[in-house]
């Protein structure tokens, strides 16, 4: 196959329905999760760039660096949690009740290989996601 014949293959399964995304994108809220799913995105990338600095190039871990973008990726973080309507502590509590529902009191691989996620799909559901009116 060549890049031309791939690119056509490609091109096919986009998803070209940009008259019904414009109308999904009048809904302010769901730019916000736009913004900050990019810049969750763009954080991320700049924490694993301090980290592939030191590890690779031999870089002094600069762990202001990796400090400030912590902090960046809570502020976008913050930004999802306004707009979805819940409090971080929820979503901290939620996130251990399934760890311990996966794998008990301590990690283990098997248990990450046999992960129930049905049941952890139940726990998370209890949680009240929708922003309120």
């Amino acid at each position: 196959m060549n890049s031309k014949e791939y690119i056509n293959n490609a091109t096919r399964t986009e998803s070209t329905d940009f008259k019904a995304m414009d109308k999904r994108l009048e809904d302010d809220g769901l730019k916000r999760l736009l913004h900050a799913g990019i810049g969750i995105s763009t954080e991320a990338g700049e924490l694993l760039d301090a980290l592939k600095k030191h590890i690779f190039y031999g870089k002094e871990l600069d762990r202001v660096n990796m400090a400030e973008e912590v902090g960046d990726l809570f502020w976008y973080i913050a930004i999802i949690a306004d707009e979805l309507g819940f409090e971080f502590e929820s979503v901290m509590e939620k996130n251990i009740e399934k760890l311990k529902a996966r794998y008990g009191e301590k990690f283990s691989q098997e248990k990450a290989n046999l992960r129930d996620l049905a049941q952890e799909r139940s726990i998370l559901e209890t949680q009240e996601m929708s922003k309120p009116q």
